[in-house]
């Protein structure tokens, strides 16, 4: 972390934390919004999982991309390692397998952006049940 030396400095980093953090607490209308899960379980996290969260949790907001980032634990796809679940508002969730930050940025402009799937995707191997 920078050193703080002047109150530009602090106003800075306090805008920088509020925006990161609004990001991830935007969960009062999580179903309205695109949700981005990151499998942070241990093998996700020695994959790598950590820097493609930061990566969502950065570039969201740059682009105008409403969205929750949070983090949940082992999906089952350890093969796959970094996974990324994303959920469109009224679609199913897609699983994206070997998410690193140039995966991230093409789901982030073709899938979020457009609408169009891209390679990496895991097939749903199971239902929940209803």
């Amino acid at each position: 972390m920078t050193k703080v030396k002047t109150l530009d400095d602090l106003v800075r980093l306090r805008d920088e934390l509020r925006q990161k953090l609004e990001i991830r607490e935007k969960g009062d209308r999580s179903e309205q919004l695109i949700q981005v899960k990151v499998a942070m379980a241990t093998c996700g996290i020695a994959s790598g999982a950590k820097q493609v969260m930061d990566y969502f949790i950065e570039e969201l907001p740059k682009r105008n991309i409403s969205a929750v980032v949070t983090q949940t634990g082992c999906m089952g796809y350890c093969y796959a390692e970094p996974t990324v679940e994303i959920t469109l508002p009224g679609k199913e969730p897609v699983v994206f397998g070997h998410v690193n930050k140039d995966k991230a940025d093409e789901i982030i402009e073709k899938y979020l952006k457009a609408g169009e799937l891209v390679d990496g995707i895991i097939p749903q191997t199971f239902k929940k049940p209803s």
